[in-house]
């Protein structure tokens, strides 16, 4: 134990800490400008200077550690005279514009010079003038009022990873710019706006619109985006969303967000809201009211159910959706309509990997703590760049890189390159074989255990030698040997895995080959997600297989419990996945079909395809924000209330319950209120009252959540495993190898995921449209020269299902021969243009073999690579 007093207050410490962090640890406010919980220790601003007895100078607190019987003041004469000083300074070249400029009331040095002084300047001098920087979309600088705490550039450097902003030139002429000039040229993360303790960056979006002291109300939730679930705080005025930022502190994030989380919640506001219910009439969609158009929901349904029976009706739900909205969406398929027909795009990817692993290594497999991936030896990446998907994930893989570990990925991620990473870049569709070589020098150099004789019987049929590995897949000896003694090695490893592999030829079989070197290294499992509550919406049992807390359906005892607390008898069966709900509404086995805040239409491959299935239905509801692609072919259209306008839970990539709370009023209903009453007019009631109502019901239905209450959630207690059962792994194990054919040809399509985007809601956020405006084929250099096609050009894209034309993105760090075109953009997306095959094993469609022709168009565009913005010739 540590005593040391501080303005002669005793405080006892556990382990030596910053005198700052002792003083604030007691209550007792130490001033700073340079220093941030978030940062490395600079100690550069000087004003947390301190009198410590025996030593003979000032003490930067913010950097001199604890000692026993260490006696500290804060502020004595000396030091209120040093700290009156150094704030004049700061004061020589910053403007006095507090009344204009938009950090006023929450801006640092405004505080502190209002504490200490000066209350007048004795330079007279011209301050030094730089003007307002507007050449960003989103940011705006202000560098006159930089007082060069580098708190941006080392939030930039030293935690982001962008590296995008320096201090430029050296003493009174020292400025912080980015590295690109003008414009930044990095992720716009927004981090650096957070750390700023003044006002010289800046978020343009209401600027000059507000002050900090107009805020009416600011509620902390969860961002709406990806698996990562990050903690925000939604600041209001007027009802509607001003501002989100970041919590320090929150264990999933601590205080960082990516572009979607922080500049992508405009599409809450957005005028293109769906308001009003919508009814076909005459083919036309027109306004009616909430009791016609659930009567008319109510009475096609019910008369399917009685003329073609149960299983004609098929749901879809909704990862965007909570988990309260998504088990009411669940309990009414099963309960009301009867049948298990019911899934959701996690089906493209997430749930059968999930599974699979789970199967093998027992449920909760992949609910590892996201912030233990940095305090990692080896990190392998395999399937898709993290940073793009998952970005704070992303960054713990950097943070993993900056203290020493090994980062290894299987092909170029473009998001690490700057980490060292160890690639193996095999040829194209040769991963199997690189992974079968993989697990067989693996096993060559490790003891199987013996704790798990299904998988060791696999891992002992599996044998490749070394040369046939260098020999398919192109790749260089030494890089693969290295590659494999950095695996076999770690002692604390971790295997991160993206889509592209899961949704590849053979996809089962590579995921047995990852499980095999997950349990060769002893390895923890992170599937990346693409939606906020993808975990949860399978949780809650919106699986055709799976009832809430994924207990299988063909389970005849676990199946009862349910029939018990829902009285009545459920089918023994599965019912149909996705893509199996999609070809029984094409050959007319499926009539009528309800779509939960999902977009099918134009969120899956073949979208031509979905087209002529939907259209194919007797009867389609649609339940959603906007007039979505689906929603256009719907017979009623119902609107939601969206995130921020409801209360409920998400369930992140860690299996961690999160509270979502209401931010801002909305006349409307919530998902799982409509759905309720649907079913009531249906004549079966479902007894909800709040959100709350919903959860409690969970926690008595679920085993794997039971007993947890909204009170848990709000104390940080509902983490993997809860309070409840887990499934145990140890099942046979099922793979399917693929045909392992591959179409001869030059160029193949592949998806592209960008960081400002995400499915087709962030298109409605002004804020990310200026980031990223609209579709492009994003090429190599290498493609592009065979092309003779430079940046910005347009070219035309086929396939045997479609075509595009797209203007031509060359990017400096991919060198392949893929097209990466994105699935965000109306009337853009690759999936109209992809077909695919299912794994039988994972049900996920197969997309990495898509053949293109690629010509060159007439249209050309003069881009900006750093903004994506373009101008029309």
């Amino acid at each position: 134990m540590i005593t040391v007093t501080i303005n002669e207050k005793e405080i006892t410490l556990e382990k030596p800490i910053t005198v700052l962090e002792a003083a604030r640890s007691a209550g007792i406010s130490i001033p700073t400008l340079c220093y941030h919980p978030a940062l490395e220790r600079y100690g550069g601003c000087r004003l947390c200077l301190v009198e410590v007895e025996k030593m003979p100078r000032l003490q930067t607190a913010c950097t001199l550690m604890t000692a026993d019987g260490m006696i500290v003041r804060t502020e004595t004469d000396a030091i209120a005279g040093v700290r009156r000083g150094i704030l004049e300074f700061l004061l020589i070249n910053h403007p006095l514009d507090c009344p204009y400029c938009d950090k006023a009331g929450e801006c640092e040095l405004q505080d502190l010079v209002e504490k200490y002084g000066p209350t007048t300047g004795r330079f007279k001098e011209k301050k030094r003038k730089m003007p307002e920087s507007l050449e960003d979309a989103i940011i705006v600088r202000n560098m006159e009022r930089c007082i060069v705490c580098t708190r941006c550039v080392r939030m930039c450097e030293g935690v982001q990873g962008a590296s995008a902003i320096a201090v430029m030139e050296r003493g009174g002429h020292s400025h912080i710019e980015p590295f690109s000039g003008g414009k930044y040229d990095c992720e716009y993360c927004g981090n650096c706006i957070s750390v700023c303790p003044v006002g010289a960056i800046m978020s343009r979006m209401h600027r000059h619109s507000y002050r900090p002291w107009q805020m009416t109300d600011q509620v902390e939730t969860i961002c709406p985006y990806c698996g990562v679930g990050c903690t925000v705080t939604a600041q209001v005025r007027d009802d509607a969303i001003k501002r989100i930022i970041p919590k320090l502190g929150s264990p999933v994030n601590n205080g960082l967000l990516c572009s979607r989380g922080r500049f992508g919640y405009e599409f809450v506001g957005n005028r293109d809201r769906l308001t009003r219910p919508l009814i076909r009439k005459n083919g036309v969609l027109e306004e009616s009211t909430w009791e016609e158009a659930i009567h008319r929901v109510t009475q096609k349904l019910g008369e399917i159910k009685e003329k073609y029976g149960s299983s004609s009706v098929a749901g879809i739900a909704s990862p965007r959706c909570t988990n309260e909205d998504n088990y009411v969406f669940q309990k009414f398929m099963r309960v009301t309509i009867g049948t298990h027909n019911i899934d959701s795009t996690a089906r493209t990817g997430y749930a059968g990997a999930q599974q699979f692993i789970e199967n093998i290594f027992g449920q909760g497999a992949t609910a590892n703590i996201i912030s233990g991936i940095s305090r990692s030896d080896v990190v392998f990446v395999v399937g898709g760049d993290p940073t793009t998907v998952n970005p704070i994930l992303g960054l713990q893989i950097r943070a993993c890189s900056r203290k020493g570990g090994a980062v290894l990925t299987l092909g170029k991620v473009s998001g690490l390159r700057y980490f060292s990473p160890h690639a193996l870049d095999p040829a194209s569709f040769t991963e199997t074989v690189l992974l079968e070589g993989i697990v067989t020098e693996l096993k060559n150099r490790k003891e199987l255990s013996g704790s798990h004789s299904s998988l060791e019987s696999n891992i002992k049929d599996i044998a490749v030698s070394v040369e046939d590995v260098i020999k398919e897949c192109k790749i260089r000896e030494d890089d693969f040997h290295s590659f494999i003694t950095l695996l076999s090695e770690a002692s604390n490893p971790v295997l991160i895995i993206g889509k592209e592999i899961i949704q590849s030829n053979g996809a089962s079989y590579k995921l047995l080959l990852l499980s095999a070197i997950n349990y060769l290294i002893n390895g923890r499992i992170y599937l990346l997600s693409e939606r906020a509550n993808e975990q949860g919406l399978l949780d809650m049992g919106c699986a055709s297989d799976l009832l809430p807390g994924s207990r299988p359906v063909e389970v005849a005892e676990l199946r009862r419990r349910y029939e018990r607390a829902w009285h009545v008898t459920l089918p023994d069966k599965p019912g149909l996945t996705l893509f199996e709900m999609i070809h029984g509404a094409k050959e007319g086995s499926v009539r009528a079909m309800y779509v939960m805040g999902e977009n099918p239409l134009f969120n899956l491959p073949n979208s031509e395809n979905v087209k002529e299935a939907l259209g194919n239905l007797d009867f389609l509801v649609v339940q959603d924000l906007f007039m979505t692609e689906t929603a256009e072919s719907a017979d009623v259209v119902l609107p939601a209330l969206s995130w921020a306008e409801k209360e409920g839970t998400f369930t992140n990539m860690e299996r961690r319950i999160q509270k979502l709370r209401k931010v801002i009023s909305r006349a409307g209903k919530e998902d799982w209120r409509i759905i309720s009453d649907v079913s009531g007019n249906m004549g079966v009631s479902f007894p909800y009252d709040s959100a709350e109502d919903v959860f409690a019901e969970i926690s008595k239905v679920s085993p794997l959540h039971r007993d947890l209450t909204y009170d848990d959630i709000e104390e940080g207690e509902a983490l993997w495993p809860f309070k409840g059962e887990p499934l145990r792994g140890g099942m046979e194990i099922s793979c399917n190898k693929g045909d392992g054919a591959t179409e001869s040809g030059k160029y193949f399509l592949a998806i592209d995921r960008p960081l400002f985007h995400s499915g087709t809601l962030s298109r409605k956020s002004s804020a990310l449209m200026r980031l990223c405006p609209e579709a492009v084929a994003r090429i190599s250099s290498t493609t592009a020269a065979e092309l003779s096609v430079t940046d910005g050009d347009s070219i035309r894209i086929s396939t045997r299902i479609g075509s595009l034309s797209l203007p031509v993105f060359i990017d400096e760090a991919y060198d392949g021969s893929l097209i990466k075109v994105s699935n965000n953009f109306r009337g853009k997306g690759v999936f109209s243009l992809m077909e695919y095959s299912l794994d039988p094993v994972l049900k996920s469609p197969c997309m990495d073999n898509v053949i293109i022709e690629i010509e060159k168009s007439d249209r050309h565009v003069q881009r900006d690579p750093k903004n994506d913005s373009e101008v029309k010739k």
